[in-house]
């Protein structure tokens, strides 16, 4: 069943009147396809209107889209022969991110990524995406193998933040997202990472410090969340819209900022729609980008990454 968000309301009204009629027509005389075809367009037509006008904060609720594809999904449809690879070999194996060997269009990768989950049980599984040390610290093994063996690496970036638990803290949550950091800038193998719903604080950063860094059409990346800023500045989170509108979260605007290098195309209605088709764009996008870096050397795959991060913000 669609989930609709608030401002979609409208298109969700058609599809109300479509699927009305179509159960109307069942065992019915009376030809009413045409009617429904018309709706149908109609429908179309508004939710592609709707989807090139959306603010900074339609974006952020689009990126949290409880239907919004995740780490598993992509797995799923734009890799083959993933063999999960768990723990960090300190405390134990987080599953906020998960990570191992895929194959990608006949390229063998290590992929690591953040895991939200889709339903009560696998939200609370996964903490939401949030990581702990152990998970960044699995990251960071994940990343010292790929060097190891030659291979590129691959993230997939989708977290609110980095867990702010107690006991995320007594095990050394700011120093393992500070190692993860420097394990993805110090790889010597190609590095893309892809923030493909959320990309929140240095929990994100963590896995996106790469020599390419592409979003999703409909993505979010900011150092703090909408309503965090807002509970900051204006001391209610009521004023999220107008934090969004002022941090410059989106592709769109990252990508004219020089934060981010590629916005990867959505289906019409963003990726939960057609979780499947926004898959293959994903995986067709990645696969060019290692193309492209794939003559590059140690050295200076390292000073790509050195170069692009050190010329953010510097206009």
């Amino acid at each position: 069943m669609q989930s609709y968000l608030e401002f979609e309301k409208p298109v969700a009204q058609l599809d109300k009147q479509i699927a009305e009629l179509r159960s109307a027509s069942t065992g019915e005389d009376v030809d009413i396809s045409s009617e429904i075809a018309r709706l149908e367009s109609k429908s179309a037509d508004l939710l592609a209107s709707t989807y090139r006008a959306l603010t900074p904060w339609q974006k952020t609720q689009v990126a949290r889209h409880p239907g919004r594809p995740h780490f598993r999904d992509y797995v799923a449809h734009a890799f083959d022969e993933f063999v999960p690879l768990g723990g960090d070999r300190l405390y134990g194996d987080d599953q906020a991110i998960l990570g191992g060997l895929a194959s990608l269009a006949g390229r063998r990768v290590v992929l690591i990524g953040h895991e939200k989950g889709h339903d009560t049980e696998t939200r609370i599984r996964h903490n939401f995406g949030m990581g702990k040390p152990e998970g960044y610290r699995k990251a960071i093994r994940l990343m010292e193998l790929a060097g190891r063996f030659g291979l590129p690496v691959v993230t997939l970036v989708d977290t609110s933040g980095a867990f702010p638990g107690i006991e995320a803290e007594e095990r050394g949550q700011a120093e393992a997202i500070a190692r993860s950091t420097e394990a993805c800038l110090a790889l010597p193998v190609p590095m893309v990472a892809v923030i493909v719903g959320e990309g929140g604080s240095g929990g994100a950063v963590a896995l996106a410090s790469a020599e390419r860094v592409l979003m999703m059409e409909h993505a979010v990346y900011s150092v703090i969340s909408p309503e965090g800023c807002a509970s900051i500045l204006w001391r209610t989170a009521e004023k999220a819209p107008d934090a969004a509108e002022a941090m410059k979260v989106t592709a769109q605007h990252l990508e004219r900022l020089g934060v981010i290098d590629r916005i990867v195309p959505e289906p019409v209605g963003g990726a939960h729609r057609d979780p499947a088709a926004a898959a293959r764009a994903l995986g067709q996008a990645i696969g060019e980008e290692l193309d492209a870096l794939a003559a590059l050397d140690p050295a200076m795959l390292r000073r790509k990454r050195e170069d692009r991060f050190l010329a953010i913000g510097a206009d």
